[in-house]
């Protein structure tokens, strides 16, 4: 499954991360300079104390500061990337969009469901099934290789032949390995883009088929 490209910025509320560690850290930098400096004027001129500790804690404070700031800049770069990846979800509203999902819509006595599996398997099948989980139609003997996003097109055709009403069903995939075990596997199919909303950094995308993804997880545009 692709990365999510739309994604790039943070959840919200962690963006302000860095300025609230970057807060801590300049009071314990003035607490260390004030602390140092008040034992530097009351030290016994006769035994000065030994500054090497002071130095070394000084240059620890500093490595924390600039990882601070660093993360500061990488989180400002995420967020300018995260609105560019706004507008760009934008832009595939009124698209057709292959994404992962269970929903399948029959549309002109035809619908075209498609598979991806985890790992080579020896057997897979596809059925297509009404809300209440009536079995309509199933196929068998399909391809079996994993990482290829496989399609299957269906007639609209129910098991004893008949066309079935237009709307949404249900798809599921069993694939099994040559000794009977499940193979992970995930189903698609195509939809148009309704809207797209941003949530928590990311760009969801809402479907004709009433289901939801995020931007990333497309596998392709039509």
């Amino acid at each position: 499954m692709a990365i999510d490209p739309f994604g790039l910025g943070a959840p919200a509320g962690t963006a302000t991360t860095s300025s609230t560690a970057m807060s801590q850290l300049s009071e314990d930098y003035e607490s260390f300079i004030t602390l140092l400096t008040a034992q530097i004027q009351n030290q016994d001129p006769l035994e000065p104390m030994d500054s090497t500790t002071f130095i070394s804690q000084l240059a620890q404070l500093s490595q924390v500061e600039q990882a601070v700031a660093t993360n500061s800049n990488l989180e400002g770069i995420a967020s300018q990337l995260s609105s560019m990846s706004a507008i760009t979800g934008l832009s595939l509203i009124g698209r057709t969009v292959v994404a992962p999902t269970d929903q399948i819509a029959l549309n002109d006595g035809s619908a075209v469901a498609g598979y991806r599996l985890g790992t080579d398997a020896e057997s897979v099948a596809l059925t297509i099934r009404a809300a209440d989980g009536t079995v309509l139609r199933q196929y068998s003997d399909l391809p079996a290789t994993a990482n290829t996003l496989h399609e299957v097109t269906w007639d609209g055709l129910d098991y004893e032949g008949l066309p079935l009403p237009e709307g949404q069903y249900v798809m599921t995939v069993e694939a099994l390995d040559s000794e009977g075990n499940t193979i992970p596997s995930q189903t698609y199919a195509s939809s148009e883009v309704l809207s797209m909303t941003y949530e928590s950094g990311l760009a969801t995308l809402h479907l004709a088929n009433d289901d939801t993804v995020l931007a990333g997880v497309i596998e392709e545009v039509r």
